[in-house]
């Protein structure tokens, strides 16, 4: 009895730790979809004022929203492509490492022209514009070097898959097409004729069986024989011999 009911225990237990396991999942789940999207919207809002700034503002203002925007938009970009293609192809790890850097300085300079915005001294800031400028130009360029990359190496594969199918199919619609193959004249005859000739050992295409003797016809006699004499009504019976 008290072994039955320690395996109840234990069962119930084992259930509730699993159902706790369960819902902290669903639950991590749900907040990291949730917090997914909360970000997108905060993206999407924030790359829409700074895309309204760029077209507003003039000056240094202006200026910095256009470099953020830029900034933002193909460091985001570069990261989906090299994201997409890892999944597929084992190369783009290094890739992605080497994007981790990159963003981590774009990262950096975005947060920097962020607190720029606020600044008050606009003839300072159109002194640093220049270096600003620069630095932004040379992250979005390693972007777009490493995004165009990954979509030429992904469009290479493609046509190199694409081109050894198109010749696989190619090759199998002529075997479909070719249903018959012609013949030579040789090939309808199974074995290779063999010169006539008048002596017997020349027609000879097989050997010769040890033992076997080849068939030959009966004997005849070189004269037939003589046809029973007809008998004649007039004629007596010949009388048999006397023994005596």
């Amino acid at each position: 009895m008290e072994a039955v009911i320690t395996i109840v225990a234990v069962l119930f237990v084992l259930f509730v730790t699993l159902g706790v396991y369960a819902t902290v999942k669903v639950v991590g789940a749900a907040k990291r979809g949730v917090d997914q999207t909360i970000n997108q919207a905060r993206r999407t809002v924030e790359d829409h004022t700074l895309r309204a700034k760029s077209f507003a503002q003039l000056g240094p203002a202006g200026e910095i929203a256009k470099l953020r925007l830029a900034l933002r938009t193909s460091v985001r970009a570069t990261q989906d492509a090299l994201h997409a293609g890892a999944a597929e192809d084992e190369s783009l790890k290094e890739s992605l490492g080497l994007f981790q850097r990159l963003s981590a300085h774009g990262h950096e300079l975005d947060a920097e022209l962020k607190r720029l915005e606020s600044e008050p001294d606009r003839a300072t800031l159109a002194q640093r514009l220049p270096a600003l400028r620069e630095r932004t130009e040379r992250i979005v360029a390693s972007a777009d070097s490493l995004r165009w990359a990954a979509r030429d190496r992904a469009r290479r594969f493609a046509e190199d898959d694409l081109d050894s199918l198109s010749t696989q199919i190619d090759l199998e619609a002529g075997a479909l097409r070719h249903w018959t193959t012609p013949q030579s004249p040789q090939s309808s005859r199974p074995w290779p004729e063999t010169p006539a000739s008048d002596t017997a050992t020349e027609g000879q295409t097989w050997p010769e069986t040890p033992g076997a003797q080849p068939a030959e016809e009966p004997n005849r006699p070189a004269i037939s024989p003589a046809a029973p004499r007809p008998t004649y009504p007039w004629q007596k019976k010949p009388r048999p011999e006397s023994t005596t």
